[in-house]
This record gives structure tokens, sequence and C-alpha cells, in this order.
């Protein structure tokens, strides 16, 4: 029972997601107006937005005038639903694992509008480093992320300089270098340099199927990468510092 409450309030927290992602590029308030349907405007009654089930019953369809409703929305509100379970797995039904839930919740938030809309709002990208920096339940281990965040996104700052004065041109965005503090919070540093190099990796295929196309569609949004890479080695943690630890002692 206490899994389905988990599913259940991830995938709310997914509903909310799905207003951030529609609204937040637009500079719309997520308070006001109330959720309607963006075809007709007219306003959603309570059970119209009943997380994933709401869209089943509809069959997809707005219940006022029928225009088809963005498949989007289950799926974001599921895969919510399911980060929350994998993190109350891995962590247990505790406040970090609802921090946890609640950074990788906001990054697929943020690597769906970076996808769309080749942007990352400061908003949600600070919401999710700051839940990464807090995801601790003592003062000392509130030093290491936060220390951790620093070391990681100073990092990056060097690094987009260098990349940057090489290639003359800006090698990568602010959004980058916090979404590398959060990963430096949540992970350490070993552990970010690992998902840094898995980041790349499962980029390069989408590198090379855009290297044909006008230099507009070659601007691969590489947020979602990371935060797949970042999830791959929460997940594996162990088994991931098994590795580095026997391949270099």
């Amino acid at each position: 029972m206490e899994w389905i409450i988990v599913f259940i309030l991830g995938a709310m927290i997914g509903s909310f997601l799905n207003v951030l992602i529609l609204r937040t590029p637009i500079d719309q308030s997520v308070s006001f107006p109330a959720s309607h349907c963006m075809s007709c405007e007219t306003p959603l009654r309570a059970w119209h937005n009943v997380p994933i089930l709401s869209w089943l019953f509809l069959r997809g369809k707005c219940a006022f005038c029928g225009v088809k409703i963005s498949i989007q929305y289950p799926i974001v509100e599921a895969l919510s639903g399911l980060i929350f379970i994998c993190a109350a797995w891995k962590f247990g039904i505790t406040y970090q694992a609802f921090a946890i839930a609640m950074v990788f919740a906001l990054l697929m938030a943020l690597s769906l509008i970076d996808f769309r809309y080749k942007m990352v709002p400061d908003s949600i990208n600070l919401s999710a480093l700051t839940f990464a920096i807090f995801s601790v339940s003592t003062f000392p281990d509130f030093l290491t992320h936060f220390t951790n965040a620093l070391l990681f996104a100073g990092g990056f700052t060097l690094l987009r300089f260098y990349l940057s004065y090489a290639i003359k041109k800006e090698a990568m965005g602010e959004a980058d270098i916090m979404i590398a503090a959060t990963m430096g919070a949540v992970l350490g540093i070993k552990l970010a340099l690992v998902a840094v190099f898995l980041s790349a990796v499962l980029a390069l295929p989408a590198i090379l199927l855009t290297r044909t196309e006008d230099e507009e569609s070659q601007q691969l949004p590489f947020i979602p990468f990371l935060a797949i890479a970042t999830w791959i080695v929460l997940m594996f943690d162990t088994q991931v510092g098994l590795y580095l630890e026997a391949l270099y002692g």
C-alpha cells in the first residue's frame, strides 16, 4: 500500500511538472489562471486533473471541444511516479528519498523544456540544485553536498572558459554549470565525473545523427543526457564505485 501512495505522490508532482513545462518558458504564472484547455480555454473540472487516469478516461481528448491532449501529460506523470518509487526503493521512504526524487523530477522537466524550447528556466534549475544540496539528514552531510556542488560547478566554469576560448564560441551555458552543481551535490565528485563521461557516450549517437542537419538543428540539448546519466550512476552507485576501486585501486 505504501508503494502505491509513493507512486500517487510522484504522479501528482508530475501533474504539476506539466504545468511548469507548459507555462514557465512563456513566463506565465503556474497558479493563475486555473487549469484549462489550451484550445477552447474552458476551465477543467477536478476529475479532469486526476494524474494519468483522466487522460485515459477522456481517451486523450478535451472533454469540451474534443481536441487531442498531448500524450506528454500521462507520460510525465507516470515517469514522475516511477522516479519516486525508485528513490524510495533506493533510500527508503525517507525525506532523503523525497528530496532526491524531486531533484530528478525537476531535471526531467528541465530536459523536456530544453528539448522543446532550447532554454533552461533558472527557477526550475535552482530548485533542483536546492533539493540536491538539502537531500541530507545531518549538518556534516549538508556541508559535503554544498562543497561538492561548489567544486563541480567551479570545474565546469573553468572548462567552459577554456573550451570557449579554444573554439572561439560559447561552449556551455550558465544553466549547464548549475546542472553540474546539482550532479556534484547528488553524486559526489568521483561519481559525477563518471556521469559526465556517460552523458557524453549517451549523446554521441544523437550528435552523429544531427551532423548533416542545419546549424540550428545541430544545437543538441545536453541536459537530458546529463540527467539520464546522473540517474543511472545514482541507481548503480555501489557497482560503479566498486568498478572504480578495482580499476584505480
